[in-house]
This record gives C-alpha cells, sequence and structure tokens, in this order.
C-alpha cells in the first residue's frame, strides 16, 4: 500500500504543477485524483524513485488523454509542445496561490471549503459529504461549480490571507464526522500554511486550533454528554499541543501585528494555563476581550467579554454588559440563563435555561441546557440560590469560545 501522508503531501503540489502547464483547475484536479488512482494500483509492485515527478508526468498524461477527445484538442497539445518535462518543487508563491484560489472571494464560504478539502486535503467527494452530513451527489455538485467558477481565475495578485484564514476555520469548526476528522485535517492545512507564509495571524490561527483541539477528548463523557470546561479533567488535556500552541501564539505576538485570531488565541491559552477552574485568570481574558472586540465588533466576540466581566466583577456586572447585546444573537439567552442564576435568580435562570434549549443547535447542547434548567429549578425551591453548582455552563453559554466569527466556532466545550 501506497504512504498515504505521502500522496496527500504531494497532491497540492502536482495540482499546481498541471495548472502551470497550462491545464484548467477543474481538469487538473480530476487528472491529479486518476494519477493518485494509478498509484494506489501500481505502487506496491513497483514504488517510483521520484514519487512527485512519477505522479505529475501521471497526471499529465491523464489530462492529455481526457483533452483529447475535446474541441480544443490541438490548443492543448500545443501547450504540451512548449512545456518542459516535471522540474523541481514549487516554491512559496504557488503554495500560497493554491491557498489563494480555493479561498477565492467568488466562492460561497461552503464551496471554498468543499475545494479546500477536495484540492488541499485530497479527501474523496464522499468523505466531504459524510463530514456535512449531505448526500454524495449534493457535494460533487457543488465542489464542480466551484471548480467551474475558479477555472479562468487568474491571480496576478496576492490573495487575501483573511480570507484563507476564514475558509480553514470553518473546516476546522466543522469538527469530525464519518471517517474524516476535519477540526485534524484542518490543523493539517493550516501548519502547510504556516510554512509557506510568514503573517502572524497564520501561526495565531494554528495556535488556536491547537489550544481548542488540546481538550477534544474531555469535551464529553462516556455516555455523550457535554462536560463544561470547569469539570472537564485537565490532566488529560493534551500538553504537547498546548505548549505548541503557546509558543506559536508568542512567536505571532513578537511580530507586533496583533490579529482577531491571535485575540483568540490568547484567550484559550489563558484557560489552558489554569491548573484548575478557580485559577482562570478573568482579568486577562477580559482585556484580551476588550482586544478582539476593538479589532472585530463581533457580536459573539461581546457575548464572550460580558460573561468574562461576569466572572471578573461579578454577575450584575456582567448582566449590564450583556444587555447592550441583541437577544436574537446565539448562547445568548443562555449566556443571561448562567448570569441569572448567578445572582441569585433561580427562576429566571430556569425559564432562560429552557428558552436557550428550546433555540439549541445539537441534542447535547439542547440535553445540557434542558439539565442545567432543572437544576436551578431545584435551587429555588431550597438550595443555596446564585452558588456555582453549575460551574462550567459560562463556557457553553460562550466564554473562550465565543471570539468566533458569524461562520460558526469550535465546539462549545
Amino acid at each position: 500500500m501506497p504512504d498515504e501522508d505521502l500522496l496527500r503531501r504531494l497532491t497540492p503540489d502536482v495540482l499546481r504543477a498541471l495548472v502551470r502547464r497550462g491545464a484548467d483547475f477543474a481538469s487538473a484536479e480530476d487528472a491529479v485524483q486518476e494519477a493518485l488512482l494509478t498509484a494506489w494500483r501500481t505502487w506496491p509492485d513497483d514504488p517510483p524513485r521520484d514519487p512527485r515527478a512519477w505522479l505529475v508526468t501521471v497526471g499529465w498524461r491523464a489530462f492529455l488523454d481526457a483533452t483529447r477527445s475535446e474541441v480544443s484538442r490541438s490548443r492543448r497539445e500545443e501547450v504540451v509542445d512548449a512545456e518542459p518535462l516535471p522540474g523541481p518543487a514549487s516554491g512559496v508563491d504557488d503554495s500560497l496561490w493554491l491557498y489563494f484560489l480555493c479561498a477565492h472571494p467568488s466562492l460561497t464560504p461552503s464551496s471554498a471549503v468543499a475545494l479546500t478539502l477536495r484540492a488541499l486535503g485530497d479527501l474523496t467527494t464522499r468523505q466531504i459529504a459524510e463530514a456535512y452530513l449531505v448526500p454524495e451527489s449534493t457535494m460533487a455538485q457543488r465542489i464542480s461549480r466551484a471548480k467551474r467558477t475558479v477555472a479562468e481565475v487568474r491571480l496576478d495578485e496576492a490573495g487575501s490571507v483573511t480570507t484563507v484564514l476564514r475558509t480553514l476555520y470553518l473546516v476546522f469548526n466543522q469538527g469530525y464526522a464519518g471517517d474524516v476528522d476535519l477540526a485534524a485535517e484542518a490543523i493539517r492545512l493550516a501548519r502547510q500554511l504556516a510554512a509557506v507564509s510568514d503573517e502572524p495571524e497564520v501561526r495565531g490561527l494554528l495556535a488556536l486550533m491547537l489550544l481548542h483541539h488540546a481538550r477534544r477528548d474531555t469535551r464529553t463523557g462516556p455516555d455523550g454528554r457535554l462536560v463544561p470546561l470547569t469539570e472537564q479533567d485537565r490532566s488529560r488535556w493534551d500538553g504537547a499541543a498546548i505548549a505548541e500552541g503557546v509558543a506559536l501564539l508568542q512567536s505571532a505576538l513578537a511580530r507586533d501585528r496583533l490579529g482577531e485570531y491571535q485575540a483568540q488565541a490568547a484567550i484559550a491559552a489563558l484557560h489552558a494555563d489554569a491548573a484548575s477552574a478557580e485559577e482562570t485568570d478573568w482579568v486577562q481574558i477580559v482585556e484580551w476581550y476588550d482586544e478582539l472586540v476593538a479589532l472585530t465588533d463581533n457580536p459573539v466576540a461581546r457575548l464572550g467579554r460580558a460573561i468574562a466581566v461576569g466572572e471578573a466583577d461579578g454577575p450584575q456586572a456582567g448582566l449590564a454588559a450583556l444587555a447592550a447585546i441583541d437577544a436574537d444573537l446565539p448562547r445568548r439567552t443562555a449566556a443571561e440563563a448562567y448570569l441569572r442564576r448567578r445572582a441569585g435568580e433561580p427562576a429566571a435562570a430556569a425559564r432562560l435555561y429552557d428558552e436557550a434549549a428550546e433555540r439549541a443547535s445539537s441534542v447535547p447542547e439542547r440535553d445540557h441546557l434542558r439539565r442545567e434548567a432543572a437544576r436551578a429549578r431545584a435551587a429555588g425551591t431550597g438550595r443555596v440560590a446564585g452558588t456555582r453548582e453549575d460551574t462550567g455552563t459560562s463556557e457553553n453559554a460562550g466564554t473562550d469560545d465565543a471570539g468566533r466569527g458569524d461562520e460558526g466556532g469550535p465546539p462549545t466545550t
């Protein structure tokens, strides 16, 4: 069996090579897939000395075979005659070019994500469809439209790194479903991008992903229940991922060009740095939310700030900050429920938790909010109201993850 990791690493470079030779993006991507299938069949018995050159050659032949049956045959063959044999791996500009192309502004966010996973991630259409819980035919149409859209795009100047990062963050936010771990895939692609870009926000995003992913195994219990941040077993957090994320963040911040992903990563790092929930430095977290709000004025960031203010300065201060936020914002109702309960208003908290449960975007989140509503009612019938027995709800209402944009965010625990 061929080295799957090697094939995935080489795929973007082979695709770039075919496009440079004159293939349009859609045809080049199809030809690369043909070359990969051939590699799977032949490499176990006859491995090539130069895998990249082999893939470029076989891919180019597949492209020629496909185009010879078209009206443009003569023009395509003129391009072939003028092109040299496969050369060394392409440089930094080519690498960035492919990222910019897959995240081109002319594409919708969902199409950009699908094309990125297909062209850069080398995932099959079936795998992408399963990850997004849509029929394979629907995803195939989405990818085909995306390829047609960018077929004639010529990036004569640098594309938008911001758009690329937003696309990778969308991939990460899908988490994991089916047989594809999109969170891990997004981290892999972000690593590739960080290797060819010196933008501090690239490192900031990679740091953010690693810091969130470090808690992955502790976010749910054996029964599938959400486990709030303060109740997670911190000894099970991935220390190596946290250390790498913090180091990347520090190197990005040293460039003194603060961006939203660096600010979000700083918030996640402060949560990761606390040995226990009680030791969380909420004052610093509020300061970083202030930076994030100044950068984006994003309502979700302001929601996260309100929760952090409630932790740092008390629930009444948090409610005052929350009052300026649109009542229809997702998780805003859950945030108010949490703060009301902390303020000693269990009846109001229970009602708000019920409302939030009705709006929940997933079954685990809905069940979690219903449990919190029940606990609030129990507190109102004789328990001490306003205690911290519901610790951790704040993250589900939007603390360290609340800096994400309207496109969504990592899991809420």
